[in-house]
């Protein structure tokens, strides 16, 4: 046997609602940042791809946008997106965030948690449909008694969807290295697919823009509605090994540009600070960023958008 076949490489999808820990939980699988994460549903837009190692092993995973009821288009190119990764993966991982599935199962919940437990019945019955069996993952279990887990595990199993379940908690890193290792030995026997030390396939000019977003999000929660992305518009490189990276932000509205800056531009220049830092850690070197707000409607509807992140513009 040749050293190629000894080795395995395939993909992972991971699906589920928004803000089940699908992005933290690849995260954690890679051993660091390929995916954007905040607290706000739906951040990722687009499948994400990182590559986790283990022994001769290699998982691409797919950080997919989450399954939900899209009323837009850029919310229908996302749950396509979704549902295009699970169908074209070897393995197939259903993150579930427990505490949310329990609360309303037992008939309490907020309203977050309750579009949670619906987005998840349609994860199940979309696995029930394509006739694929996915590997749960109750995610965010140290917020639940052991004997309540075991119970929602059961309850979920009995749904025909799974072929069995890990319990861990993506954010501490419980119960994580056994799911590594299963992917791993469900992936197919041939060689990798991308280096061993790459930890995944997202260009720069498009990870620093998603940086950035990220940066946006957590900064203003509560002020910005999801009518906002940003866009690296230059990638410039100096003599003295440093970067200049001019981003755009777009919004939807007048009044969300004020929102953006803040009072004497101090929102923005601090989403810059926090942009800056996190790209000079992942790049190893100084980077020079500077943003810019512009008012865009419609923004979200252009196909060119669509196509640079891999989404179906008609879908």
């Amino acid at each position: 046997m040749t050293a190629e076949t000894q080795t395995r490489a395939g993909f992972a999808a991971v699906i589920g609602a928004p803000n089940a820990g699908k992005s933290t939980l690849v995260n954690a699988l890679v051993g660091q940042k390929v995916s954007i994460v905040t607290h706000k549903v739906q951040t990722t837009r687009f499948p994400v791809r990182g590559v986790a190692m283990h022994g001769d092993a290699q998982i691409v995973l797919v950080d997919t946008p989450g399954v939900f009821a899209p009323r837009r288009r850029l919310d229908r190119a996302m749950v396509k997106a979704a549902w295009a990764g699970a169908e074209d993966a070897d393995a197939v991982v259903h993150v579930v965030d427990a505490p949310a599935h329990e609360a309303v199962m037992k008939g309490g919940g907020s309203g977050a948690d309750r579009r949670s437990f619906e987005d998840d019945k349609r994860v199940i019955e979309g696995l029930k449909h394509s006739d694929r069996k996915a590997i749960l993952a109750l995610n965010k279990i140290d917020a639940l008694p052991r004997e309540r887990l075991l119970a929602l595990s059961q309850k979920l199993f009995d749904t025909g969807a799974y072929s069995e379940i890990f319990m861990l908690s993506a954010k501490r890193g419980d119960g994580v290295e056994d799911l590594k290792a299963r992917l791993a030995a469900l992936m197919p026997k041939g060689a990798w697919l991308y280096p061993p030390d790459q930890a995944g396939d997202i260009p720069l000019r498009l990870m620093a823009a998603e940086v950035t977003r990220e940066k946006l999000y957590l900064r203003l929660h509560d002020e910005l509605p999801y009518a906002a992305t940003v866009e690296t518009e230059a990638w410039a490189e100096r003599k003295d090994g440093s970067v200049k990276v001019d981003q755009v932000i777009y919004v939807e509205r007048e009044g969300h540009k004020p929102i953006v800056l803040g009072k004497g531009g101090a929102v923005i220049k601090k989403i810059g600070e926090l942009a800056r830092a996190e790209l000079e850690t992942m790049l190893e070197r100084r980077v020079h960023l500077f943003l810019r707000v512009i008012v865009k409607p419609g923004w979200a509807e252009e196909r060119a958008r669509y196509s640079a992140v891999g989404l179906d513009y008609d879908g």
